[in-house]
Protein backbone atom coordinates (compact mmCIF):
# COMPACT_ATOMS: atom_id res chain seq x y z
CA UNK A 1 0.00 0.00 0.00
CA UNK A 2 1.34 3.42 -0.91
CA UNK A 3 2.01 5.92 1.86
CA UNK A 4 -1.16 7.75 2.79
CA UNK A 5 0.40 10.96 4.01
CA UNK A 6 0.09 14.63 3.20
CA UNK A 7 1.49 18.01 4.07
CA UNK A 8 -0.57 21.14 3.46
CA UNK A 9 0.15 24.83 4.06
CA UNK A 10 -2.33 27.68 3.89
CA UNK A 11 -1.48 31.32 4.48
CA UNK A 12 -3.95 34.19 4.67
CA UNK A 13 -3.99 37.63 6.27
CA UNK A 14 -5.61 36.00 9.31
CA UNK A 15 -3.79 32.67 9.72
CA UNK A 16 -0.66 30.81 8.69
CA UNK A 17 -1.20 27.07 8.99
CA UNK A 18 0.89 23.94 8.39
CA UNK A 19 -0.64 20.45 8.73
CA UNK A 20 1.11 17.10 8.39
CA UNK A 21 -1.03 13.97 8.35
CA UNK A 22 -0.51 10.22 8.20
CA UNK A 23 -3.67 8.12 7.95
CA UNK A 24 -1.74 5.02 9.00
CA UNK A 25 -0.20 6.43 12.11
CA UNK A 26 -0.09 5.42 15.75
CA UNK A 27 -2.18 8.18 17.34
CA UNK A 28 0.54 10.75 17.82
CA UNK A 29 0.02 14.45 17.45
CA UNK A 30 1.68 17.78 18.08
CA UNK A 31 -0.35 20.96 18.21
CA UNK A 32 0.69 24.59 18.41
CA UNK A 33 -2.36 26.73 17.68
CA UNK A 34 -2.66 29.27 20.47
CA UNK A 35 -6.03 27.71 21.45
CA UNK A 36 -5.29 25.23 24.28
CA UNK A 37 -8.72 23.60 24.68
CA UNK A 38 -8.93 23.09 20.91
CA UNK A 39 -5.48 21.46 20.95
CA UNK A 40 -6.81 19.03 23.57
CA UNK A 41 -9.68 18.17 21.18
CA UNK A 42 -7.36 17.71 18.18
CA UNK A 43 -5.29 15.35 20.32
CA UNK A 44 -8.43 13.27 20.86
CA UNK A 45 -8.95 13.03 17.10
CA UNK A 46 -5.37 11.86 16.54
CA UNK A 47 -5.39 9.32 19.38
CA UNK A 48 -8.79 7.82 18.66
CA UNK A 49 -8.37 8.00 14.89
CA UNK A 50 -4.92 6.38 15.09
CA UNK A 51 -3.65 9.25 12.95
CA UNK A 52 -0.34 11.03 13.13
CA UNK A 53 -1.36 14.68 13.02
CA UNK A 54 0.82 17.75 13.43
CA UNK A 55 -0.74 21.20 13.35
CA UNK A 56 0.97 24.59 13.61
CA UNK A 57 -1.12 27.75 13.37
CA UNK A 58 -0.10 31.36 13.79
CA UNK A 59 -3.40 33.20 13.87
CA UNK A 60 -4.95 36.47 14.97
CA UNK A 61 -6.03 35.08 18.33
CA UNK A 62 -5.54 38.56 19.84
CA UNK A 63 -8.80 39.35 18.02
CA UNK A 64 -10.65 36.04 18.37
CA UNK A 65 -10.07 32.29 18.05
CA UNK A 66 -12.61 31.98 15.24
CA UNK A 67 -10.24 32.35 12.28
CA UNK A 68 -7.71 29.89 13.69
CA UNK A 69 -10.22 27.16 14.53
CA UNK A 70 -12.17 27.44 11.28
CA UNK A 71 -9.06 27.62 9.11
CA UNK A 72 -7.47 24.63 10.86
CA UNK A 73 -10.62 22.70 9.95
CA UNK A 74 -10.16 23.75 6.34
CA UNK A 75 -6.51 22.71 6.20
CA UNK A 76 -7.04 19.38 7.98
CA UNK A 77 -9.83 18.71 5.48
CA UNK A 78 -7.45 19.48 2.61
CA UNK A 79 -4.86 17.18 4.15
CA UNK A 80 -7.38 14.32 4.30
CA UNK A 81 -8.43 14.86 0.70
CA UNK A 82 -4.79 14.78 -0.40
CA UNK A 83 -3.85 11.73 1.69
CA UNK A 84 -6.92 9.75 0.56
CA UNK A 85 -6.30 10.40 -3.14
CA UNK A 86 -8.95 8.60 -5.20
CA UNK A 87 -10.14 6.76 -2.03
CA UNK A 88 -9.77 3.38 -3.70
CA UNK A 89 -10.15 0.49 -1.27
CA UNK A 90 -11.25 2.44 1.79
CA UNK A 91 -14.34 1.51 3.79
CA UNK A 92 -15.67 5.00 3.01
CA UNK A 93 -18.18 4.92 5.87
CA UNK A 94 -17.42 5.11 9.57
CA UNK A 95 -19.42 5.52 12.75
CA UNK A 96 -18.87 5.61 16.49
CA UNK A 97 -20.65 6.19 19.78
CA UNK A 98 -18.47 7.58 22.57
CA UNK A 99 -19.42 8.17 26.21
CA UNK A 100 -17.64 10.28 28.79
CA UNK A 101 -19.31 10.05 32.17
CA UNK A 102 -22.82 11.51 31.67
CA UNK A 103 -22.20 12.61 28.07
CA UNK A 104 -22.76 10.50 24.96
CA UNK A 105 -22.20 11.48 21.33
CA UNK A 106 -22.40 9.83 17.93
CA UNK A 107 -20.45 10.49 14.73
CA UNK A 108 -21.22 9.07 11.29
CA UNK A 109 -19.00 9.97 8.32
CA UNK A 110 -19.01 9.24 4.61
CA UNK A 111 -16.04 10.23 2.44
CA UNK A 112 -18.46 10.55 -0.45
CA UNK A 113 -17.00 13.59 -2.18
CA UNK A 114 -20.19 15.47 -1.23
CA UNK A 115 -19.61 17.96 1.60
CA UNK A 116 -22.27 18.20 4.27
CA UNK A 117 -22.38 18.80 8.01
CA UNK A 118 -25.39 17.85 10.12
CA UNK A 119 -24.57 19.05 13.64
CA UNK A 120 -26.98 18.52 16.51
CA UNK A 121 -25.53 19.66 19.82
CA UNK A 122 -27.22 22.09 22.14
CA UNK A 123 -24.79 23.88 24.41
CA UNK A 124 -25.92 25.29 27.74
CA UNK A 125 -23.17 27.86 28.06
CA UNK A 126 -21.07 29.89 25.67
CA UNK A 127 -17.57 28.91 26.75
CA UNK A 128 -15.41 26.14 28.14
CA UNK A 129 -12.66 28.11 29.81
CA UNK A 130 -11.75 30.68 27.15
CA UNK A 131 -12.98 28.53 24.24
CA UNK A 132 -16.17 29.58 22.44
CA UNK A 133 -18.24 26.41 22.09
CA UNK A 134 -19.80 27.65 18.83
CA UNK A 135 -16.39 27.18 17.21
CA UNK A 136 -16.90 23.40 17.28
CA UNK A 137 -19.36 23.80 14.43
CA UNK A 138 -16.97 26.06 12.52
CA UNK A 139 -14.15 23.51 12.74
CA UNK A 140 -16.26 20.62 11.48
CA UNK A 141 -17.85 22.78 8.77
CA UNK A 142 -14.42 23.75 7.46
CA UNK A 143 -13.34 20.11 7.56
CA UNK A 144 -16.24 18.62 5.59
CA UNK A 145 -16.12 21.29 2.91
CA UNK A 146 -12.50 20.56 2.10
CA UNK A 147 -12.31 16.83 2.86
CA UNK A 148 -15.36 16.20 0.67
CA UNK A 149 -17.19 14.34 3.43
CA UNK A 150 -20.69 14.08 4.79
CA UNK A 151 -20.62 14.18 8.59
CA UNK A 152 -23.42 13.69 11.11
CA UNK A 153 -22.52 14.69 14.68
CA UNK A 154 -25.06 14.31 17.46
CA UNK A 155 -24.69 14.89 21.17
CA UNK A 156 -27.27 12.48 22.53
CA UNK A 157 -27.02 13.39 26.21
CA UNK A 158 -24.90 15.28 28.68
CA UNK A 159 -24.81 18.44 30.78
CA UNK A 160 -21.08 19.18 31.15
CA UNK A 161 -19.97 21.15 28.08
CA UNK A 162 -16.39 19.88 28.23
CA UNK A 163 -17.61 16.29 28.29
CA UNK A 164 -20.09 16.87 25.45
CA UNK A 165 -17.49 18.45 23.18
CA UNK A 166 -14.88 15.84 24.01
CA UNK A 167 -17.26 13.01 23.11
CA UNK A 168 -17.96 14.70 19.76
CA UNK A 169 -14.25 14.90 18.90
CA UNK A 170 -13.49 11.38 20.13
CA UNK A 171 -16.41 9.93 18.15
CA UNK A 172 -15.25 11.89 15.10
CA UNK A 173 -11.78 10.36 15.41
CA UNK A 174 -13.15 6.84 15.86
CA UNK A 175 -15.49 7.22 12.87
CA UNK A 176 -12.61 8.45 10.71
CA UNK A 177 -10.50 5.48 11.77
CA UNK A 178 -13.17 3.10 10.49
CA UNK A 179 -13.88 5.05 7.29
CA UNK A 180 -10.29 5.39 6.07
CA UNK A 181 -9.36 1.77 6.85
CA UNK A 182 -8.54 -0.30 3.77
CA UNK A 183 -10.84 -3.23 2.97
CA UNK A 184 -8.98 -5.91 1.00
CA UNK A 185 -12.28 -7.20 -0.39
CA UNK A 186 -12.66 -3.99 -2.38
CA UNK A 187 -9.52 -4.96 -4.33
CA UNK A 188 -8.43 -1.35 -4.62
CA UNK A 189 -11.74 -0.14 -6.06
CA UNK A 190 -13.86 2.71 -4.71
CA UNK A 191 -16.77 1.67 -2.49
CA UNK A 192 -19.32 3.12 -4.90
CA UNK A 193 -21.52 1.83 -7.72
CA UNK A 194 -20.44 4.94 -9.65
CA UNK A 195 -16.88 3.64 -9.74
CA UNK A 196 -15.52 6.91 -8.31
CA UNK A 197 -15.77 8.86 -5.07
Amino acid sequence: MTSRTSSVSRNTNETRIQVELSLDGSGNGTFNTGVPFFEHMLDQVARHGMLDLNVVCKGDTHIDDHHSVEDIGIVIGQAFAKALGDKSGINRYGHAYVPLDEALSRAVIDFSGRPGLHFDCNFNRDKVGHFDVELCYEFFHGFVNHAGATLHLDNIKGHNEHHKIETLFKAFGRAIRMAVAVDSKLEGKPASTKGVL
